[in-house]
């Protein structure tokens, strides 16, 4: 991310504390990083999606607001933390979008660094499986669907995954390799189907 976290990291220890005017102001400080969050998450949806990257933020920060002010532990757990908001709005959005046409018929999800959904029904269907195989592997092992979560949606590199979540560079690497193998095996099963 752009800023310089000792900007970011007073604002984030204020809020945590209870003060609100230091949410305000972090939330307006990073709005440009959280816009760049909310684009990635977006890039590949076809034309026609009905949230855009500003309607996206403005979802994830009306969902921030509703919670306790959590207990940040710096700026990279709360971009990754903004990140998953983010795509648990986009899985809402989808799930609401295809209620009627979901069908049931698994998609095949070929993984990739930037994998994120499109608005077809097949990229919002292929969207919602991938949804339901993160559910899995966070079950089975939650670091490893943080991880990849950090990597495919929050577009982060190893080093700010291992700052995230409190581990080596060379952790969230090896943890990354084994995270998107399981997701192609469970993609694959439920393709299979």
């Amino acid at each position: 991310m752009a800023l310089n976290p000792t900007t970011i990291e007073p604002l984030l220890r204020a809020w945590t504390a209870g003060d609100l005017a230091a949410r305000d102001a972090l939330l307006h400080q990073v709005y440009p990083d959280l816009k760049r969050i909310a684009s990635r998450h977006l890039a590949h949806d076809a034309t026609g999606h009905t949230l855009n990257t500003t309607a996206l933020v403005h979802e994830a920060y009306v969902d921030l607001i509703g919670r306790d002010a959590p207990a940040w532990q710096g700026r990279a757990q709360f971009f990754a933390f903004m990140s998953t908001v983010m795509r648990h709005v986009l899985i809402d959005h989808a799930r609401r979008r295809t209620a009627d046409k979901r069908g049931g018929g698994a998609v095949r999800v070929a993984l990739s660094d930037d994998l994120v959904g499109g608005e077809s029904a097949t990229d919002l269907a292929a969207m919602l499986d991938l949804d339901a195989a993160f559910d899995r592997l966070a079950v089975h092992a939650p670091r490893l669907a943080q991880v990849a979560e950090c990597r495919l949606f929050g577009g982060m590199t190893d080093a700010e995954i291992g700052e995230a979540l409190e581990t080596s560079e060379r952790t969230a690497a090896r943890d990354w390799q084994r995270a998107r193998a399981w997701l192609r095996v469970a993609l694959t099963e439920d393709a299979g189907d």
